[in-house]
């Protein structure tokens, strides 16, 4: 499966900050629990690819 390809998976994604100073994406889907951590800055550049992402796929509509 790639970026383009279409999906019928649904999954649960939450984020936030660990105890321990990491940020966690967590996704859940059905036999799926996945704890991802990143420290401050990769988290920071985890939103910054967000951000581009999101922006692409806006140009992409019009």
């Amino acid at each position: 499966m790639s970026i383009n390809s279409d999906s019928d998976i649904a999954a649960n994604l939450q984020i936030g900050p660990t105890s321990l100073g990491m940020v966690r994406i967590y996704v859940e889907a059905e036999g799926v629990d996945l704890p991802l951590d990143f420290d401050p800055d990769e988290a920071d550049e985890i939103a910054e690819e967000l951000r581009l992402a999101a922006e692409a796929a806006r140009k992409s509509r019009k």
